[in-house]
């Protein structure tokens, strides 16, 4: 252990190498302090050097990548550290969530490839510059189900509280407008699947250059999903127009049935009920690793800790490989999933007195430096460990922004996952759609819908 700390002592100072030199974002001070990075993380490695200190991320694009291409992975030269398997796991026991213990432990097949630590998030200088300003104007409200003077970035990058936590990563930066054209899949436990094929489109009005917290009116994001494949599920549209405090003003939701030819209202788009074709795997909020209201659970700030989280995960979007060489029988194919240590923030989510969700409780892990939650441990009411989820992380560094190359949620009781998000064969995130309000209205989905 030893010597694996020198090794990785060593490397960590050699992946400065990347930001060496480059200038850091001037929002360093402001209401964050020069200890921290501008969206509130430690800028400090950790004490025995198998962290790094943070150096401003990504701040320019890698040689040889191309915008509307995919991406070029700019740590494709680190070797790993080593492995995690289900033989040594108990070695690193005190750096694994729960849920990663219980997946090693299921699965002879599952393991951890472990490579160096490389903090490579980053953002626009507005979204620093907004955080920055959030942290004396951003205030809870309506019991923590919202959020009031925040805009444009984490309303609370110094959180007191687990809901503040959760509220981070609701309100992180994706961009402005973002296309996305991902597939779905669900195996079986032998392994078969059919991919479902999802065009997204996501305006994310909390952060446009142009917007206030006045002129949000309870409104932070438009989102539409169409069903492109197969066949049989083809042409369903959903319509989201997502609202800051749902407990004051519901999401609004549309779907078009293409049966029908008929746009009908979907209020059940939301907290526990499936998600879109995911064959009963995975909740409406387990989209994007968490989204909705918080109000079904209480929030409990458990800390911050270091631990092997999936991160840079640019091979899982690589072009040279096929769906089929990622999703194989029981979880993802480990070769292509990239681990790492970072610091996470912690939360435990308890599901309140009164108040009913497939899930009992949950624990949330969230990248420190970019607000992305990168593992979720799920408990059936029985209190069992049930189901794990990873979002596969990586910086977008065109806009730049972190988001997933993937996610993946893992029945350890069915023996089953789902896997969304992957587009190695296909199209990649298009973060400069022009999009208007008009274009994300139940109109708009009409006529849409009869093309």
């Amino acid at each position: 252990m030893r010597s694996t700390s020198r090794i990785l002592a060593t490397l960590s100072v050699a992946s400065l190498a990347l930001t060496a030199g480059l200038a850091l974002p001037t929002a360093q001070q402001g209401g964050l302090g020069a200890g921290l990075t501008p969206l509130g993380g430690e800028r400090a490695g950790n004490a025995a050097g198998t962290i790094p200190a943070w150096e401003g991320g990504i701040t320019k694009a890698p040689a040889g990548y191309a915008v509307g291409k995919h991406y070029v992975d700019p740590f494709a030269a680190d070797k790993p550290l080593f492995t995690i398997t289900q033989a040594n796991a108990g070695q690193y026991g005190g750096q694994l969530s729960e849920g990663h213990k219980a997946m090693l432990k299921a699965y002879g097949s599952f393991k951890m490839i472990v490579y160096p630590t490389r903090r490579s998030a980053s953002a626009p200088q507005r979204v620093y510059d907004a955080t920055s300003r959030n942290v004396s104007r951003a205030k809870l409200t309506n019991n923590g189900n919202g959020v009031d003077g925040a805009i444009g970035g984490p309303p609370f990058p110094t959180p007191k509280t687990g809901v503040e936590v959760i509220w981070n990563h609701l309100l992180r930066y994706r961009g402005d407008t973002a296309g996305r054209w991902v597939i779905q899949a669900v195996p079986t436990r032998g392994g078969q699947y059919t991919t479902v094929q999802f065009d997204e489109e996501t305006q994310f009005l909390y952060h446009l250059s142009n917007m206030t917290a006045e002129k949000l009116n309870n409104r932070i994001l438009y989102f539409k999903q169409t069903v492109t494949a197969p066949a049989r599920l083809a042409g369903g549209i959903l319509l989201v127009h997502e609202t800051l405090d749902q407990v004051k003003s519901p999401r609004d939701a549309w779907l078009y049935n293409p049966g029908q030819r008929r746009v009908r209202r979907a209020p059940q788009v939301a907290y526990d009920n499936p998600g879109t074709a995911s064959d009963n795997m995975r909740t409406s909020d387990q989209l994007d690793m968490f989204n909705g209201a918080p109000n079904k659970y209480d929030w409990k700030l458990v800390g911050k800790k270091e631990i092997y989280i999936p991160y840079n995960a640019y091979r899982l979007q690589d072009p040279k490989l096929k769906y089929k060489d990622i999703i194989t029988p029981l979880h993802i194919n480990p070769e292509h999933a990239r681990y790492e240590l970072h610091r996470v923030w912690v939360v435990e989510a308890t599901l309140r007195a009164g108040e009913r969700h497939t899930y009992k409780k949950r624990v949330f892990y969230l990248d420190e430096d970019s607000w992305q939650i990168v593992i979720i441990d799920q408990y059936d009411n029985r209190d069992q460990l049930w189901r794990v989820s990873e979002g596969h992380a990586m910086n977008f560094y065109n806009v730049p922004a972190v988001w997933t190359a993937a996610e993946t949620h893992t029945d350890l009781q069915a023996g089953r996952y789902l896997v969304m998000g992957l587009y190695n064969e296909g199209r990649v995130h298009d973060f400069n759609l022009k999009r208007s309000e008009a274009d994300f209205t139940p109109d708009a989905l009409r006529q849409e819908g009869v093309r």
